[in-house]
Formats: C-alpha cells, structure tokens, sequence
C-alpha cells in the first residue's frame, strides 16, 4: 500500500482592504501539484488510483490610491471570523475610554493616540499599537465565555449554568490533529469511548461514549444528538462518529452529568451536542488531506441563500488501510490492518422565518465498510436519517426518523493465530420514528419557563446464522416522556428546578425458533428531576451546585445480540431491567479578563443502580447483567488562559474514583462469582488530563501542540486484565494563503508510543505514529 500525496495547495487572489493603498508590481506565481495514490482495499481485490492536479496562482491585485491626511483615526472591531463586534469599549493607557465600536464595529479615534485597549463581553481584551494608516482592524481572538444550549434546551452563559460545560468551537475542531470527531472531542478530559482506540479503527460496538467516569458497554451512558435528534445507533445506541461530514460540524457541546430532565435515556454521564453550521450565504469549501495508513479524508461543503430560501449540500469520504492491532510479538499470519473505508452526504433545505424562525427538510445518508483484523472478520453499516422542523418564536417542532442496516461476520481463530473459521453471521436491520416539541416562554427579565415532550419508536430485529442454523429475533421498544424546567434569575443568582417523566416499553418480542421460556416485556415509568443553583460572588467569580436524577433503557443489542470483539464473546440478556442513577456536583468558575484566564472546577458524585455490564463467567466469555451498584466520584478542572495575543492555553484535568459498590452474583451463572465490590469499573482510569498550546502570529500561521495522558485501566469486570497508562503527544500546524486557501499538516502520537487499547484476550494497541497533510478551500460570501 502506498500513499504518495505530495502536495496540494490552495490559493487566491487578494487585494489589501481599507487603509492606504499603495501601488506595487504586478506579481504572480505559479504552483502545481500532483498527487498519485495508489490504494489496495484489506481483501485485496481492488485497486483504487486517484490523479490530482491542481494548478495554482499566487498574486497581488494592483490597487493605487492617494494617501489621504486624517486628524482622526478610525477602525474596526472583529471576531476571529470577522463578523463586528458591536459595544467594544476602545481606552487608552490609563484606562479612559476613547470610543465604543458601532453596530457594525466600526469606531474613531482622536489624532495622537499611539496604543490603545480593546474589550468586549466576554472576549479576551487586547493590546495593539495604532498604525498610522486608517481605517484599521482589531482583531478578538477568543471569547472568554460560550452561550450554551444543550444543558436547558435555551441560550445561557455558560458561567450562569450548574452544569459542567464544555464547547469546542470550529476553531479548535478544524485545529486539532485527530482526523475522526470521537478523536478531536479528546480534548475534552474525562471523555472516552468504550476502549481507547479511534473510531477509525474500532469495531462500532466499542463506540459508546464513557463521561464523568461512568464507562460505558457497546451502548453509550451519554446521549449525542444533532440539532436535538438523537445520533445514538437505534438497535446498539454506539456512535458513527463519521455519520456526519466533517465540514457541517460548527462547533460541539458537552454537557456533563444527568440531563435525562431533559432528553430522556441514555443521558446519564451527560449530552454531547453536534451543531450544525446554518446556511446563511452562499459559498463552497472544500478540505482535501491524506496521509499515513493511506489516509484519505476530504470534505465538501456548498451553501446557498437566494431570499428567505436557503440550503446546504455536503459530502465526504474517510478511508484508510489503518494498522494491526494486535500487539507485534503476539501476531499470527492470520492478522491483517484494521481498517475503514466510508462515505456520507447530508442535503438540507430551509426557509427564513419572521422573527429569526425557520422550517426546515433535511436528509443524510452513511456508508461504511470495516475490516477488523483477520479476512474473514468484517462489518458494515448502511444509513439513511431525515429531519423535519419548525423554530419559531417560542415554539421548537422535530419529526425526524431513519433505517439502518448492520452487518457482522465473526469467526474462530487458531491458538497460533495462522488459521481462522467463520462461524456466524450477523444482521440487525432497525427503523426509528420520533417526534419532539418543545416551547419557552419568559416571564419578565427574570424567568423563563420551558417545557415540551418527545417520543421515539424503534423496530428492530437480529438475524444470527451461525452453524446451528438462523436464530431470529425482533422486538419493539418505544420511549415518551414530557418535561418542565423552571429558570429564575433575580439579581445575582440563577435558581432552576424541572423534571420529566418517561414512560419506556419493551414489547412484543419474538425469536424463531421459539425459546422454551417466551422473552419476557419491559414496561417502566419513571421520574428524573433536576435542581440548580448559581451565585455569582463578584464579576468574575460565579459558585454553583446541581443534583439529578437520570435513567437509562437497555438497549435491543444488550438484549438479544450475541456480542464479539476478537475472541472475547458477549451473550445477551432478555431479562435486563433499566440504570437508575442520582447525582450531585458543585464548584465554581471565574474568569479573570484583565489576563484573558478562565478556570471552572467541579466535584462530582454519581451513583448508578442495576448498570449494565458484561459480567465475566470464563476467559472469552462474559454475559450481560444488571449489577448491583456502581459509583463514581472525583473532581474535573477546565482551563483556558492566554496571557498574551499570540498564544492560548486550554485543557483540563479529571480524578475519578469510579468502583463497583453493590454485587448480587446473579443465581443462574454456573458458578459463584467473587465479589466485585471494590474493584474498578472497565476503561476508566483515575486519572486523565488534557493541554493544548497554541501559538499564532498571522503572517507565519498556526503551530497547536496537543498532549493527552490516562492512567491505567482495566479491561475487564475482575480487574485481572490491565491496561497500563500512557501519555501520547500531538501536533498540527497550518497556514493561510489569502482569504481563500490554507494548508495544513498534522502529526499524532509524536513519540511513537505503544498506547495499550484492549485485551481480548490478547493484548492490542493503539494509532502508531503517523502525519497527515492537507488543504482547504473556501470561496463566496
């Protein structure tokens, strides 16, 4: 397999805006590259040759333009995407107040004025000396403060909310040097998915996703959702983590702790919301990369606005002949690179309202294919999803349902590891229809109430032929519940209090042949209340304190589906009952404009009854069972910091004390269990901290130094499978050619480090060192 992508550029014509200009030399400079790949799929039966040229022109438009003689000075105030920042106060040295920019950002300043200070709401205020040619601009780099949604379904500074939030915004996802989003959201600490390997890699049902120590099974403890519609795979609720194409993603929002007050199941370690970018002009972007293990990852985004109408089409393909996993002194002649190859597309049509609502249609669709370590070991996923809705005034409506097909073959694999049989062949199709309606109504400038109801109904069925024939099984699961929340805000604090009611259903399941015992019904209601408080002490220092209720629904995988990652087999449990879980946290925020720093600390505690987990009866076999109790306490700390304009600290901390409380063995095991009490739940480590350090200087570009450390883990329930610590260190630099094209380059795990990922039983590793190298395009308004 080869990979020769040498070089692809990006350029544009550009000619200076605003200020002086001054006559220069016609300029122009010609670029070509040429990228040659030459790709083997993992059965080796294809070959797939791809001819890139791009020819590029550098240049610099000629402007003439006579100096002109001001008394006063004028600018601009703008973000980092440069929209105007309006309200920005512009003070001297000592702090005397010279302008306040317009509604277009615009302000003027008196003659004489040599250095100035600029600051607005809650960015980062800046230094910058005055220049002697007018207009100029100021740039705000980075807003100290986000406006959250996800965590009361309504706009809230993220310092006003109990709950512990997190939002990575376009910037640091384009930034990152991971190429999946499960990887880049690993700047987030206390964030994992089952295992520690990338999705690009991983066998789908490992992709739950695991937040404030709580783990996860092949099902996630968290919901992940878009636009509010729930991503969470109807039959497993895993994560296709490259369902969506990389450039509709603007920015994600990660709320930790239970929000089932909210959202329902699965919201139990928190929700993670992916929100889309909106179609408000018209442009095309493009992003082209490749890079080690065959890497291909490009992206296409076109906007459209033509009056109150608008659209978005995108398009992406992710493929690489990724790496062995299996650790190099335990490999056979049977074990090959794992491996993915997908596409996706998302279309999507929408009409401005009065007032700032909408209605919109949107479709998207997912292709995959993976190959998971030998040739006979495979899976693949075929998706379609659609959206409907309406935001309008106070009122929010979604009808949105979709149809998945999933695959898997599994197989037997020789003690020496040079043969392999298969042995089953699994496909679980699933449809799912849901509704929600949500509404908000503020009552003065000190409360607001919001409340609504949603349902969700999922059919699905698994079709299992193995050598004693198709085993066949179908049920029916349907969740609905209604839900109020309550915010008050007099003076300097922010009381909430709401709560949801849920009634979940199991029902009608069947399997042929018929079992000798009929599968039992689930059917539970359930109530999940939530309670804030915050106190803002001064300016910039805001405590809080929460506590919730949450609950999650077992899914029909966790139910019916004989499970498998290498040799390590998962059986199912009909008779699986709901996670209960309460929880409390509390901390404190501030946010320290005059050296642009903001530090937000968190204890949490949760504890979740009857967890589902894989219990483990013999060395490759474990079952599903309602434990007994589980908890998990610690402290997290997010931090950003950027003591001067042209560098930017961000990262965090978590300690999760994470254990087993509560063990019943259940009677019908074969054997006694030993007492789990005590021991470490699966895949959380203590200890787990992020750090990103960022350095700019807009003539040279952007240079990100990105570095993640976990402590050991265990892989399994009995604690006898230990995965060691690791500390793994990337990079990613990029650099702008005119307002048009940007090149990038990427590098992950630096130190070629052997990350350990799982035991199953054998020993397997994660991403080995590898680069990546690409362009982006943007063109339009």
């Amino acid at each position: 397999m080869i990979l020769f992508n040498a070089l692809r550029l990006r350029v544009n014509f550009a000619s200076p805006s605003g200020g002086t200009k001054i006559a220069k030399p016609a300029a122009s400079a010609l670029a070509a590259g040429l990228s040659f790949t030459r790709l083997f799929s993992c059965r080796g039966h294809c070959i797939h040759l791809k001819f890139c040229v791009i020819l590029l022109f550098l240049g610099v438009v000629n402007g003439i333009a006579d100096p002109l003689a001001h008394d006063a000075l004028s600018g601009k105030v703008v973000d980092i995407h440069g929209k105007p920042v309006a309200g920005a106060k512009v003070t001297d040295a000592a702090g005397h107040i010279l302008a306040i920019s317009e509604p277009n950002g615009s302000f003027a300043l008196p003659a004489g004025v040599t250095r100035i200070q600029v600051a607005a709401g809650h960015y980062v205020p800046v230094s910058v000396a005055v220049p002697s040619s007018t207009p100029f601009q100021v740039i705000l780099d980075q807003p100290l403060e986000s406006i959250v949604v996800t965590a009361y379904r309504t706009p809230l500074d993220s310092s006003d909310s109990p709950a512990s939030t997190r939002v990575l915004d376009s910037q640091q996802l384009n930034q990152s040097a991971a190429t999946a989003l499960d990887d880049k959201l690993r700047q987030i600490s206390g964030f994992e998915l089952y295992r520690r390997s990338s999705s690009l890699v991983a066998n789908p049902t490992t992709e739950g996703v695991s937040l404030r120590g709580l783990g996860s099974t092949a099902a996630s403890r968290s919901l992940v959702v878009f636009d509010n519609v729930p991503l969470n795979d109807p039959y497993g609720s895993w994560i296709h983590w490259e369902e969506l194409p990389e450039l509709v993603v603007g920015s994600v929002e990660d709320v930790r702790g239970g929000a089932s007050d909210l959202y329902g199941s699965s919201a139990i370690g928190g929700v993670i919301s992916v929100i889309s970018v909106r179609p408000q002009t018209r442009g095309l972007r493009l992003s082209l990369g490749g890079g080690s293990q065959s890497l291909i990852d490009d992206s296409m985004l076109a906007t459209a606005k033509a009056g109150s109408w608008s659209g978005i089409v995108a398009g992406g393909a992710i493929a690489t002949d990724g790496y062995t996993l299996i650790a190099p002194s335990l490999r056979g002649p049977i074990d090959q690179p794992s491996n993915l190859h997908a596409q996706n597309a998302l279309i999507e049509a929408e009409r401005g309202l009065s007032s700032g609502g909408r209605v919109f249609l949107r479709g998207n669709a997912f292709n995959e294919i993976r190959h998971n370590g030998t040739p006979q070991q495979y899976n693949g996923t075929r998706l379609w999803r659609g959206a409907s809705g309406m935001d309008w005034n106070h009122l929010s409506l979604r009808v949105f349902g979709g149809n998945q097909h999933y695959r898997q073959t599994f197989s037997n694999i020789a003690v020496n590891r040079d043969s392999e049989k298969l042995t089953r062949f699994g496909f679980d199709p699933a449809d799912e229809l849901g509704a929600q309606a949500s509404w908000r109504q503020s009552f003065g400038n000190h409360a607001l109430l919001v409340a609504g109801a949603d349902t969700r109904d999922i059919r699905a069925e698994d079709l299992d032929t193995g050598a004693g024939g198709v085993l066949n099984t179908s049920a029916h699961q349907r969740q609905t519940g209604v839900y109020s929340e309550a915010l008050v805000t007099p003076r300097n604090w922010t009381l909430s209090a709401g709560g949801r009611i849920d009634h979940f259903s199991n029902f009608d399941p069947r399997q042929y042949p018929a079992p000798t015992t009929p599968l039992p019904t689930l059917s539970e209601t359930v109530f999940d209340p939530r309670l804030g408080l915050v106190r803002r002490l001064t300016s910039s220092l805001v405590v809080n304190a929460s506590g919730f209720r949450a609950y999650r629904a077992p899914t029909e995988n966790e139910l019916y589906r004989t499970g498998q990652v290498g040799q390590q087999i998962t059986e199912p449990n009909a008779g699986l009952r709901s996670e209960r879980a309460t929880g409390w946290e509390t901390g404190f925020q501030t946010d320290l404009h005059r050296y642009g720093s903001s530090l937000r600390a968190s204890y949490f505690w949760t504890q979740v009854n009857r967890p589902i987990t894989a219990l483990t009866i013999s060395t490759n076999l474990s079952k599903r069972e309602n434990l007994g109790q589980i908890e998990s306490r610690g402290i997290s700390l997010d931090y950003a910091a950027q003591p001067a304009f042209w560098i930017f600290l961000i990262g965090g901390w978590q300690y999760a004390n994470a254990t087993v409380t509560k063990f019943k063995p259940p009677p019908q095991l074969p054997s006694p269990e030993p007492s789990l009490v005590g021991l470490w739940i699966p895949e959380v480590p203590h200890n787990m901290a992020t750090a990103q350090v960022r350095l700019t200087q807009r003539r040279i570009g952007l240079l990100s130094v990105q570095g993640r450390m976990s402590g050991r883990q265990f892989d399994n329930d009995l604690n006898s499978l230990l995965l060691s610590g690791y500390f793994r260190l990337d990079s990613f630099a990029e650099h702008d050619f005119g307002q048009h094209a940007t090149i990038f380059a990427s590098g992950e795990n630096l130190f070629d480090r052997s990350i350990q990922v799982g035991r199953t039983p054998l020993l397997t590793l994660g991403i080995p060192r590898s680069v990546r190298f690409g362009v982006r395009i943007a063109f339009g308004e």
